[in-house]
């Protein structure tokens, strides 16, 4: 991985985040954002300009790729690049937790 993706991406925003981790299966841009508030309890709504804003730049950085087109509307999923960053960030995630609870977390 290259590192400036790595210093761009990692820690990931939390909408980067949750855009990644929807993208495990194939989706829109719409479809993210309701998998998002449901997700959250409506504790997180991400805004069309961030969501599409948002989806260009990992796309043009290699996260994310075109997957087919269903009733005009672009469908995406993750690369292994993005799966690569996502699963980073989740051990990031995990360690901060669990140091949170005191407890020791070996690399």
């Amino acid at each position: 991985m290259e590192e400036r993706i790595r210093r761009i991406y990692v820690p990931m925003t939390e909408t980067g985040f949750y855009i990644l981790f929807c993208l495990q299966t194939p989706q829109h841009g719409y479809g993210i954002g309701q998998q998002v508030r449901q997700m959250t309890a409506n504790a997180v709504s991400i805004s069309p300009g961030t969501m599409y804003g948002t989806l260009a730049k990992m796309e043009k950085d290699g996260l994310i790729a075109f997957y087919s087109e269903e009733e005009k509307r672009k469908l995406y999923e993750i690369t292994p690049l993005g799966k690569e960053i996502l699963d980073l960030e989740i051990r990031r995630i995990q360690r901060l937790y669990k140091n949170s609870k005191g407890e020791t977390v070996h690399a």
